[in-house]
């Protein structure tokens, strides 16, 4: 039995991307990165902003290259961009190499087991699959460890591979006085001490911005592309890719005293006018947002006025206080901004005690998606 498609009234919260925006970004930055070659980072459903469509609009703007987290991932980009060079920044899945290869796909290997099985691949086919060799720099995340690279070169010594790329991941480079940089580039430039004349990849946004060093033959921006902060401590140069907006439920009176929302956990301290906006943490606006007798959450704009959220965020709605408009008090229907020229995703995040991707990839909500370009 087929299961019913959700019905779409368009009446709820709507979310705007701005292509244009994303394009103009990944132009800046490939300015930034004279001598190198800009990839774009896609994964995570283009982060928020939609795959399909961002992936057409960076390779518009001129995008060639582009990282992808899952397989999943990289083949909805592949059916895209027929003429993508596509990464896959999980590595090589166990058993499945005929589909990076039947796809176009290269994995970022990771592990010695991945680089066997690879190399297999390219013995049966008698070709050399193209392929990026990701190597541990100090993230203990994915990657070789440095003592294996003697190992990772020997095998493909043995069967005249060469890899497409050599690359590492940062762990500070929002924050660019860090040691741990300095730590990470020394490490990486040892290791490509060993694969010589292999074009290499270390530079993430942050890096990208801050580092010319960090740029070798390719960079691969991400959070700075839509619009995030990439650099902790500096102001953001990066266009807002995003909008989100919510309709206003009800507008109504509350008073000296009361309670407001779930724990009570914010009370009243005036007569207040108070309004309910359809958005909650299911549509990604966090629970972390919400305020307290001692803490102040976030804010929306409505009529172009800052109001600050009452009490804590619920699943489909959340409560603001629009006393200070005034006589000026919005209607049902009418919007609030959320996310948007007034208040950026790094705003949100900065009271939630999170960062911006955070924010940016959880916009999975029940909204009415439009692309602008």
């Amino acid at each position: 039995m087929q299961v019913p498609a959700i019905a779409t009234t368009g009446l709820g919260a709507r979310l705007t991307v701005d292509l244009g925006a994303l394009k103009r970004n990944w132009q800046a930055l490939n300015r930034v990165s004279q001598g190198a070659l800009t990839g774009a980072v896609v994964k995570a459903d283009a982060y928020g902003t939609g795959l399909v469509q961002s992936a057409r609009a960076l390779y518009a703007a001129g995008a060639r290259f582009f990282f992808t987290a899952t397989p999943d991932e990289a083949v909805t980009v592949r059916a895209t961009l027929p003429d993508a060079h596509i990464f896959v920044l999980d590595g090589l899945f166990p058993g499945a190499a005929a589909l990076y290869v039947g796809e176009r796909l290269m994995p970022a290997l990771s592990s010695l087991d991945m680089l066997e099985e690879w190399l297999q691949a390219c013995l049966a086919r008698n070709e050399s699959l193209p392929a990026a060799l990701h190597f541990d720099t100090g993230m203990n995340r994915l990657g070789f460890r440095l003592n294996e690279a003697s190992v990772v070169r020997r095998m493909i010594t043995q069967i005249g591979y060469s890899p497409q790329m050599i690359m590492s991941h940062l762990a500070c480079a929002d924050t660019p006085a860090h040691e741990k940089n300095r730590t990470q580039l020394a490490l990486f430039t040892s290791v490509l001490a060993q694969f010589p004349n292999v074009p290499a990849s270390l530079a993430n946004s942050a890096g990208l911005m801050t580092n010319r060093e960090m740029h070798f033959q390719m960079v691969r921006p991400g959070i700075a592309l839509y619009g995030g902060r990439a650099v902790n401590g500096r102001r953001n140069p990066m266009q807002p890719v995003v909008r989100l907006e919510a309709p206003i439920l009800q507008v109504k009176e509350a008073r000296t005293g009361e309670s407001v929302g779930y724990g009570a956990a914010r009370t009243l301290s005036r007569d207040s006018r108070i309004a309910i906006v359809a958005i909650g943490y299911a549509d990604g606006f966090l629970r972390g947002l919400s305020s307290s007798q001692n803490r102040q959450g976030a804010r929306m704009v409505i009529r172009n006025r800052f109001v600050p959220v009452l009490g804590k965020v619920s699943m489909d709605t959340t409560i603001v206080d629009v006393t200070d408009l005034g006589p000026d008090l919005p209607l049902p229907g009418e919007m609030a901004e959320i996310i948007g020229p007034n208040i950026g995703v790094d705003e949100h995040a900065d009271v939630a005690g999170t960062i911006g991707y955070e924010i940016l990839t959880g916009l999975r909500g029940r909204y009415v998606r439009s692309y602008l370009d």
